[in-house]
């Protein structure tokens, strides 16, 4: 179920009906362990308004690239941070953090999710940072099939699903 079926543009009308964001599906149940990565640092979010949790750039951010009609976002993490946060998990998930892709725009981070998807939309950009990615966290599982984004968006809203914050950082080269 990667790609373009678990990232979306679209408004999440419970936060703002007016501004559309890009949207991935991270799923609790994932069998991947990058994603599996991914979802262990929404635990250093810090709650906003009920049910949302923003992130630090330290412990997660995202990045976007553009290649044509294609928008893609990147989510990517400080290997020490990993590290440490895998020091308590099973040695098969830690070894899984070498086999990593390396961020080519800096080495003391890794890719952990890459999704893409064609669109015109171009992220709005304010004091160093492109518009932040919304993650809907949730555990309906792959095994139930594709999530749709109006029912990640109904689960927010039930509080059955949390939406985090991930800031997006300008990167340097672009």
């Amino acid at each position: 179920m990667d790609g373009p079926a678990r990232m979306w543009i679209s408004a999440i009308p419970s936060l703002d009906p007016d501004t559309r964001e890009v949207v991935l599906d991270l799923d609790q149940t994932s069998g991947d362990s990058a994603e599996r990565m991914a979802r262990m640092l929404l635990n250093r979010g810090h709650e906003g308004e009920e049910g949302v949790f923003y992130l630090l750039p330290e412990d997660l951010a995202a990045r976007y690239e553009r290649t044509g009609n294609r928008l893609a976002v990147s989510l990517l993490a400080r290997r020490d941070v990993l590290a440490q946060e895998l020091a308590a998990h099973p040695a098969a998930l830690r070894a899984h953090l070498d086999r990593l892709p390396r961020d080519p725009l800096d080495d003391g981070r890794v890719v952990l999710v890459r999704r893409e998807t064609v669109t015109d939309f171009v992220p709005a950009e304010r004091d160093g940072f492109q518009q932040p990615v919304l993650l809907i966290d949730h555990s309906v599982g792959h095994s139930d099939g594709p999530v749709a984004l109006p029912e990640l968006v109904s689960l927010f809203e039930r509080q059955e699903a949390g939406v985090v914050v991930v800031a997006a950082p300008r990167a340097a080269q672009d």
